[in-house]
């Protein structure tokens, strides 16, 4: 398999720096990449930290087998798991897990499945609704959950995962078709029952494509991204070592809400703090160069007394920096 040069690693450099705030490069580090997709993040932390190794999770046979294509100069260093990142926790019941110096989650869906049509994650290009992940398991796909949930399940979806305000219109128009045998099972039969159903002034107020709100919510409901975001993040506090840091990208509100708010916890717990008070956001450049960074939030965790790197001189609080300047 090629390597894919349309897949761009979102900030990057802003996640160097929050580990070199914590990590010696030369130190023999250990880190996980919850996320690994084709590598990108992976790779620039293995060059940054040259000693250290890495374990990453992902559950996509297809990114794996990118991902260890563009890792390929520093698989001596790497473990891959075929596995959701919300199995993370198990790597700290491992008799030589001695804990983490830094965990990466780079939340939501790639580009690599965006642009393969057959995943049916895209809006854009006609496929079959499929939406999973993992498709080497037998999970519902997205026209199997169109297929079988009531209006007011369906209409709980679209409103609770993807915030679409129309969401009963929708869930009723999608009953109304499967009443016709007419249940949409590819990517551009769904759109179109969308465009149809909703109004055409409607639509020229939404500021963005008509489907694009109802894709994401049954991708979210397919792949059960809240329930597994909520477990992979307890189970990373879980892997962390002492000072270790833990950072999330997130794309959307849903994922940003959870992250915000179980780092609140930890640290009203008095389990670490905050690498920022507010979350760090692309830079102009970058969102010019890569559209798909525009919506990124990133926020740190770092576990332990934060006050000890206070003592020593080392940076608390990245929004003291340039980084930190969301």
């Amino acid at each position: 398999m090629a390597a894919l040069d349309t897949h761009v690693p979102v900030m990057t450099r802003e996640i160097i720096e929050i580990f070199e705030g914590q990590i010696r490069p030369n130190a023999e580090a250990v880190f996980v990449d919850a996320t690994l997709g084709a590598g990108g993040h992976a790779k620039a932390v293995l060059e940054r930290f040259p000693r250290a190794s890495m374990t990453a999770f992902d559950q996509d046979a297809d990114a794996r087998a990118l991902a260890s294509e563009n890792l390929s100069g520093h698989m001596g260093r790497v473990r891959i798991i075929p596995e959701n990142f919300r199995d993370i926790g198990r790597l700290a019941e491992g008799a030589d897990w001695h804990g983490a110096s830094g965990i990466l989650f780079d939340l939501g869906v790639s580009n690599m499945q965006l642009v393969t049509p057959e995943r049916g994650f895209s809006f854009q290009d006609d496929g079959p609704l499929d939406m999973r992940m993992n498709r080497d398991d037998d999970s519902i796909t997205a026209a199997e959950l169109i297929a079988t949930k009531d209006v007011s399940e369906l209409a709980r979806i679209f409103r609770d995962y993807g915030e679409e305000r129309h969401a009963y219109r929708i869930a009723k128009a999608i009953a109304r078709a499967r009443e016709r045998g007419e249940s949409p099972a590819a990517t551009g039969e769904l759109t179109a029952l969308i465009r149809r159903t909703l109004p055409a002034p409607v639509q020229r107020k939404m500021g963005t494509h008509p489907a694009r709100r109802v894709f994401q919510a049954l991708r979210i409901a397919v792949n059960s991204e809240m329930e597994a975001l909520s477990e992979g993040l307890d189970g990373a506090l879980a892997t962390t070592g002492h000072m270790g840091v833990i950072v999330v990208i997130s794309y959307h509100s849903l994922e940003d809400r959870i992250v915000k708010r179980r780092f609140l916890e930890w640290v009203g717990a008095g389990l670490g703090g905050v690498a920022a008070k507010r979350p760090i956001t692309p830079s102009g450049e970058e969102i010019e160069a890569n559209r798909s960074s525009r919506s990124a939030k990133l926020r740190a965790f770092i576990k332990g007394d934060t006050s000890d790197k206070r003592k020593k001189g080392r940076r608390p609080d990245l929004n003291e920096s340039a980084v930190g300047k969301a």
